[in-house]
């Protein structure tokens, strides 16, 4: 499928990350994105390493994980369509801090830092809302792991 797609718009607006864009500011940041194909098993991104992109999920299913203290690879979620990662490198300029791998055929569309600055300088207005929009999600992702965090607390205490 071409970036320019209809079909793909449409569907990048039905994403939290491209949420109230007006057409002409997410036609810009379309024009940006690159597409990326990976097979089942692949890594996508690697805990620990430089990172100056994030990635939307068009099609597949990915694994998200972290390696434990005790060297054992722990699952820290699931993605899909809709969903992207990798943004948090482009907020705080750190090392990846998950491992990302294909679970099944997947198509992403990847952003980098280079694209993503640029699209600040050309709209500033759209780059902050884009940057609420990752803000957005970040405090939704931190809610769920405080949730889960104080069930395991519970838990621990039964």
């Amino acid at each position: 499928m071409a970036i320019g797609s209809p079909d793909l718009k449409a569907f990048l607006v039905s994403t939290p990350f491209f949420g109230g864009l007006a057409d002409a500011s997410l036609d810009l940041l379309v024009s940006m994105l690159v597409e990326r194909r990976f097979d089942v098993g692949a890594t996508v991104v690697s805990e620990g390493e430089p990172g100056r992109s994030m990635y939307i999920v068009h099609a597949g299913e990915l694994a998200v994980s972290k390696l434990g203290n005790s060297g054992r690879v722990i699952r820290m979620a699931g993605l899909g369509p809709g969903d992207f990662f990798g943004e948090m490198t482009l907020i705080e300029m750190q090392n990846r801090s998950a491992t990302v791998v294909a679970e099944s055929p997947t198509l992403l569309y990847e952003l980098t830092a280079r694209n993503l600055y640029a699209y600040y300088k050309a709209d500033i207005h759209a780059y902050v809302l884009v940057m609420l929009n990752i803000n957005r999600e970040l405090c939704r992702r931190l809610r769920r792991a405080n949730d889960r965090i104080a069930e395991l607390a519970d838990a621990s205490r039964e």
